[in-house]
């Protein structure tokens, strides 16, 4: 295999270039012109190519010699949403301290509903206050801890470019794209978990799955 030629590149270069290619590969998530499932199947192949060969991935060098792909659930379309943002919400601003990062601040600014085999449910859509800030959608739900990583999984972390869209002022809710953080690989990694708020009673059978060789 031929060297990667960003193993050369300073860290804060090759991170540059990391959030690059995962903003290209969520804006082909975007792409209308693809349905939905192919779209899936694209962003999860990409993902274990970036993951396997990357120096700024998630797993250690120990984790890459042994990496044979991430694991999904099946893609089903049922689990994808287009809701409208309810702004009839409290404001409250939510403090999550970071090892390294220190105080992670983020502003509830709104709510999506929507149905899960007949049942009402509810998530937060949380603002992380900063410079140029971002939309953060962090959700658990019962496959935690069993089948998920028991921190939760994200569907929505702007900053990062994990944005699925908007259609017709609506925006994207696509449980088939969630994923787990970076802390559900390795323990060098510290993030930002889901608040009880965003708790689902019931079980999210779509996106990614607890990897089996964390650390």
């Amino acid at each position: 295999m031929s060297p990667n030629p960003v193993a050369n590149l300073s860290h804060y270069e090759q991170l540059l270039n990391y959030r690059r290619i995962v903003s290209d590969m969520y804006s082909r998530v975007r792409w209308p012109e693809m349905d939905p499932a192919r779209r899936c199947r694209q962003f999860r192949r990409e993902r274990d190519f970036l993951f396997a060969d990357h120096p700024q991935s998630a797993l250690s060098a120990a984790q890459k010699s042994n990496f044979s792909g991430l694991y999904y659930y099946p893609y089903n379309p049922n689990w994808r949403f287009l809701l409208p943002v309810d702004r009839d919400v409290s404001p409250d601003v939510l403090e999550i301290s970071l090892n390294k990062d220190g105080l992670t601040r983020m502003q509830r600014f709104g709510k999506i509903h929507f149905q899960i085999d007949q049942r009402p449910v509810s998530l937060s859509l949380f603002w992380i206050l900063g410079y140029g800030g971002g939309v953060f959608l962090p959700f658990r739900d019962t496959t935690n801890g069993d089948t998920t990583y028991g921190g939760g999984r994200y569907l929505l972390d702007t900053i990062k470019h994990a944005d699925l869209g908007q259609e017709d002022n609506l925006l994207v809710i696509d449980f088939n794209f969630a994923y787990n953080p970076s802390c559900a690989y390795n323990a060098r990694w510290h993030c930002p978990l889901s608040p009880e708020e965003n708790r689902l009673p019931v079980t999210v059978t779509v996106g990614e799955q607890t990897y089996p060789d964390a650390m």
